[in-house]
């Protein structure tokens, strides 16, 4: 098998994650455990649905690097046609909106009401978009990122963003993210996130709306 050398890139980092998805599964898990037919609960087919608007709707303009469980995680590098400033943020609406869409059509289809199931209609999305350095190389035959930029954006998935948005649904952009790609902050609301080893972060907080 021939391994590809690693590629030095810069760009832009893109997670998008779904809020609640572990303590949903987990209840659908618990309610279901009894169940004495081969029928998987809707809840995974809607997991999956939503997993593949994301990718959908984010892939192209970005690179699909891989899924992390309730998240996508997509990179592009300087040389590709990635969405700027309103542009960037219309992107991640319309993933946001087709993201609402999928869930909703779910609850409308599906046959189970148990009280775990309905925990569904509170799952949100939220997206990280982070801006910097990072070496793609082959890990297992597969592509892998990796980079203390990297790391940056996976950390910033924990933040008090959700706090400051008033609600689940946000788009949290690094100011290297904004000023690289000339993102306005008119909307937004600004955040200053520390980590150890790294220096402080500041962001900017968007809230998502549909409609």
């Amino acid at each position: 098998m021939s391994v590809l050398a690693p590629v030095r890139a810069k760009g832009p980092l893109l997670l998008a994650d779904i809020s609640g998805y572990t303590s949903f599964l987990q209840a659908v898990s618990v309610a279901h455990a009894n169940d004495t037919d081969a029928r998987i609960p809707d809840a995974y087919a809607m997991m999956s649905s939503l997993l593949d608007g994301i990718v959908e709707r984010m892939v192209p303009p970005f690179t699909l690097s891989k899924l992390e469980g309730d998240a996508v995680f997509a990179f592009a590098t300087d040389d590709d046609n990635v969405p700027a400033g309103e542009a960037l943020l219309a992107c991640l609406a319309d993933c946001y909106a087709e993201f609402q869409r999928r869930r909703d059509v779910a609850h409308e289809i599906w046959t189970c009401d148990c009280g775990a199931c309905i925990l569904g209609n509170g799952l949100d999305l939220k997206f990280i978009v982070h801006a910097g350095s990072f070496i793609v190389q082959s890990i297992a035959g597969g592509r892998e990122l990796v980079g203390p930029d990297v790391v940056m954006a996976h950390r910033l998935l924990k933040t008090g963003a959700a706090v400051v948005a008033g609600g689940k649904g946000y788009a949290l952009i690094t100011a290297p993210a904004v000023e690289r790609f000339g993102v306005p902050t008119d909307d937004a609301r600004p955040l200053v996130e520390t980590y150890d080893h790294y220096a402080p972060i500041d962001c900017w907080v968007y809230r998502l709306r549909v409609g």
